[in-house]
């Protein structure tokens, strides 16, 4: 199974940090944030590995190169303005393959295991050509304070989607590259439609949005991190 990290936000609310370097190399407990997921998608299995990057994207590819550091292979999908969630992962279609894929948002700290994702991906590849096979499978976490409502009705509760998700191609049908298109409506038009699957992860989840919460992912991290940190932010990543 292929990944893709959305790294192509802004990060409006990081500000100023985030006016020197791009949101997913920010540092949490020593490392950057992307660093931590792709660190996280080599101890799954998972060994290649889409990123797409518009503000300040050319010090990710610096900081990550091809990803061998971390024995993966990157590619890199620029955008020249960000396209937002679903308009991202459209214009890397063509570097996704055709088997569904795991997408998740760089800017979070979870301990999910993304070894489950293959459980999530053989769900989607159940009765592929049925018209009412599932297209998506969201990984949703109970509704953080800054997020009180939540987005989707689950298991008879009102949860937060995490940014965590594995998708067929084919949800993204209807987006042409470089069109600019938010996830939300896309899942939500799948679930009412029958063609949407999630799970309830009741672990650790932080969407690392504002010095707040930085510092709160920073804290629990001190607490329950134990891998090692490699390699280090400014670091140039070592190059096939």
């Amino acid at each position: 199974m292929r990944a893709m990290i959305l790294a192509a936000g802004r990060g409006e609310r990081m500000r100023p940090l985030t006016d020197q370097i791009p949101k997913a190399l920010v540092p949490v407990a020593g490392e950057p944030l992307i660093h931590r997921h792709l660190r996280a998608l080599a101890s799954a299995g998972i060994r290649e590995v889409v990123i797409n990057h518009a503000w300040l994207g050319e010090q990710l590819v610096s900081s990550i190169g091809d990803g061998a550091a971390w024995d993966l292979h990157v590619q890199w999908s620029a955008e020249a303005q960000a396209l937002e969630t679903a308009g991202g992962i459209a214009n890397a279609l063509a570097l996704l393959g055709k088997e569904p894929f795991l997408v998740v948002n760089a800017d979070i700290v979870c301990d999910f295991r993304f070894q489950d994702a293959f459980d999530f991906a053989a769900q989607l590849s159940l009765s592929e050509e049925s018209l009412d096979s599932a297209l998506a499978f969201s990984l949703l976490v109970d509704n953080p304070d800054h997020h009180p409502v939540g987005d989707f009705e689950f298991e008879g509760q009102r949860l937060t989607f995490s940014g965590i998700g594995v998708y067929r191609p084919a949800l993204f049908a209807g987006i042409e590259a470089g069109q600019s298109a938010k996830l939300g409506p896309l899942l939500k038009d799948a679930k009412a439609k029958g063609r949407w699957r999630a799970k309830h992860h009741e672990g650790y989840w932080c969407d690392v949005g504002t010095p707040e919460r930085l510092a709160e992912a920073e804290s629990w991290l001190a607490g329950h991190s134990k891998m090692p940190i490699h390699p280090p932010l400014g670091s140039s990543a070592t190059r096939r």
